[in-house]
Order: structure tokens, then C-alpha cells, then sequence
């Protein structure tokens, strides 16, 4: 441990006082040892919500200075019809009620993407429900088109949700599936679709997609050949910390290996006009305590994301003292998918000019990225 650290460890108010499991897990995290399942949950049922945020912060200073990073994206969801029926979903409608949603077509997907043509945007963020019309075929030539039209165009595409029935269906392996996609015009794959790895509360609330196995199966797939992706957490319903740890345990394996994550992202189950609306949601404290326990786990991931379109801008401002360093991007109200389950943020945009501000208010250093954190400006 350096001498530095150490004097940080033993002069902190917060670390006064304190039970010594506690301060055995913050001496690991000064002293850049990695923590284990235990010390995780033992994190979230003992620790303090200052304690838990003075050692997120430290990490997340000393892996991305006072840096918090945005990007200027927008979002594609080119269906909200699914064959799948999670129960805490308040997005997807059945295609028996696809009177109630939408279908694009690759033209009208195109039309939207040309209404940026004049705008210094750098990615485009697709993914919906699962359909048998949009296949393996629809999303290629999409890609395609795509990169045809804006060729430097950042397409950051589909859940292994989304693959997994789209490779079945069009009988290709995982290899075979992202090869070809890579080939269309993919770039990255968004984190989505992991909700909750275990298996019990996965069947609760995502029975029926793809399993735990098989998402983080065609992440390694596509990290192996050379890509990115991110990785996310459904957390606050049904599960209990112990689960938490477990999905987290995962990811940092698989990051061990492949290298291939850019960023996590903490997703809070929204209960508006889902199956599980009688589930309350957990408070902003849990919200924080959840960020900062990330952040001090996944020592292999050099990012963690605050959300803005889910959990309000206030919140996410908090989260930049609580491990978090990147607040996603202007997204320009083109997302429905928090909207419709209840975020604080029923119409999720913000200029470059709002998100540096709100970054600048909480004397962070904003830092406008591209897809996979080259620097593009520094305000």
C-alpha cells in the first residue's frame, strides 16, 4: 500500500470508528486488492451510505481523475411488439396487441436517422422488442444501409436477447451470427437484456429469453473478435443482495477474461404499467448504495454509468459522488422504454449545453466521448 493511500485510509472521518470487517474490506480497496463475494454483500447489508461512497469515489477518481463523460447519441426502438413477456416490462406489447405498438420498417428507421444528417452526433443506440419479422436478414441490411448512408456513424445495436432469437431463428451459431453482423456494420452491442443472472429470479421475471449463460455467452463471442460491448444489472424488485454480488461476481469474471466491457450500468426496475407494479421501488438511498457497491466490486471495469433517462437527473448527479462517471448521452427524447415504466423523465433530452451544465454544477469535469471513450472534448 502506498504511503499515500494509507494515510488517506487512516486520516478519513468516515473510516473512525468502524467494525473491523468493514475496515479489512476498505484497507483491500486502498490498497488496490480486489474484494470477494462475501466482502460484497457484506458491503451492502453493513455498510454505511458514507462509507460506501468516500470508497466508491476513491476508485472512481483514481481511475477517471474529476472526468464525467457524455456522449451525443440518439435511439432507435424499432418495435415495442415481443414474443417475450417479462413480467417487469411495461414497454414490450404481445403481437396479438400489436394494434397498441409499432413495427418499423428499415425505410422509416432510415428516416429517422436522416433527421440527424446535419447534427455532430456520433452513435445511434437500436434495440426494441423481439419479432420474427425483423430477423437476421432485416438487420443486416439495416446495418448496412446504415453505414452506407453515414458511414462514421457509431451503430451500437441489440441484446443477446435479441441475437439469441435472431441466430436460432435463421439457424446460425453465435460465432457465425456475430461475424456476419460485425461484417453488416455493428460496432458494439448496449448491455441490456442481462436483468438478473439467477436463475430462479431470471424465471420470475424473464422466463422464456435467452439465459444467463447464453447473454454473457455472446458477449465473449463478440469480444473475441475484437469489439466492445457494455453490461448492465435489473436491480430493487424481487432480488436480494446476495444476487446482486452473484451478477456482478459474473461480469468481473468474464471482463477478467475477454476485456471486452466498456462500461456497467445500474438499471432500477420501474413499476408503472408492468406485471409487478405491486413491487415498490427502492429508495434513492439504495439507488447511491448500489452505485457506489458496483463501482467497488468491479475493480475490472473502468466505467460505471448514471442513467439520466431512468433515474432522473438529480439522482444522477448524486451517483458522480457514488462511483459513477459517465451520464450516457443527449439521447434527444428518442427512447420510450423508461418512459412508459415511470422515470422521472417522461421526455428524456438534453442538449450538449444542459448535460455540461448539470455536470459543471456538481464540480465534476464534463468530457464529451465517442461509443468507446476516445476523448473528443474536454469543457
Amino acid at each position: 500500500m502506498m504511503i499515500a493511500e494509507n494515510i488517506f485510509l487512516k486520516n478519513h472521518l468516515i473510516f473512525k470508528n468502524i467494525s473491523t470487517d468493514l475496515k479489512q474490506v476498505a484497507e483491500k480497496v486502498i490498497g488496490g486488492e480486489r474484494i470477494s463475494f462475501d466482502d460484497g454483500v457484506l458491503l451492502f447489508n453493513k455498510a454505511t451510505l458514507s462509507f460506501l461512497g468516500v470508497l466508491a469515489n476513491y476508485i472512481r477518481e483514481k481511475k477517471n481523475k474529476n472526468y464525467t463523460f457524455f456522449n451525443r447519441n440518439f435511439h432507435v426502438e424499432p418495435t415495442n411488439i415481443c414474443v417475450y413477456t417479462c413480467s417487469f416490462c411495461s414497454y414490450s406489447r404481445l403481437i396479438k396487441q400489436r394494434e397498441e405498438g409499432w413495427e418499423l420498417s428499415i425505410e422509416q428507421i432510415l428516416d429517422i436517422i436522416k433527421k440527424y444528417d446535419n447534427q455532430p452526433v456520433t452513435e445511434v443506440h437500436i434495440t426494441g422488442g423481439v419479432i420474427p419479422k425483423q430477423d437476421f436478414t432485416f438487420y443486416t441490411n439495416l446495418f448496412k444501409a446504415i453505414k452506407q448512408h453515414r458511414p462514421n456513424l457509431h451503430i451500437k445495436a441489440l441484446t443477446p436477447v435479441e441475437y439469441h432469437y435472431i441466430f436460432k431463428k435463421a439457424k446460425l451459431s453465435y460465432e457465425e451470427g456475430m461475424i456476419k453482423m460485425k461484417e453488416a456494420g455493428l460496432d458494439s452491442m448496449p448491455g441490456g437484456g442481462a436483468e438478473i443472472f439467477d436463475k430462479t429470479i431470471r424465471d420470475q421475471i424473464a422466463g422464456g429469453k435467452c439465459s444467463a449463460e447464453e447473454w454473457l455467452e455472446i458477449h465473449k463471442v463478440w469480444h473475441k473478435l475484437g469489439c466492445h460491448s457494455n453490461a448492465t444489472m435489473l436491480y430493487g424488485h424481487i432480488e436480494k443482495y446476495e444476487h446482486r454480488i452473484d451478477h456482478l461476481h459474473r461480469l468481473r469474471a468474464l471482463q477478467d477474461e475477454t476485456k471486452g466491457f466498456n462500461a456497467f450500468i445500474p438499471l432500477k426496475f420501474r413499476n408503472k404499467g408492468n406485471q409487478m407494479a405491486h413491487v415498490p421501488e427502492v429508495s434513492v438511498i439504495e439507488d447511491l448504495k448500489n452505485y457506489a457497491v458496483s463501482r467497488i466490486f468491479l475493480d475490472n471495469f473502468d466505467h460505471v454509468k448514471a442513467y439520466w433517462a431512468m433515474i432522473g437527473r438529480s439522482t444522477a448527479q448524486l451517483a458522480l459522488n457514488f462511483g459513477a462517471d459517465d451520464l450516457d448521452g443527449t439521447i434527444d427524447d428518442t427512447t420510450k422504454i423508461y418512459s412508459m415504466a415511470g422515470s422521472e423523465e417522461q421526455n428524456p433530452k438534453l442538449s450538449t449545453e444542459e448535460l455540461v451544465g448539470l455536470i459543471k454544477s456538481v464540480k465534476r469535469t464534463p468530457v464529451e466521448r465517442d461509443t468507446l471513450y476516445n476523448i473528443v472534448k474536454t469543457y
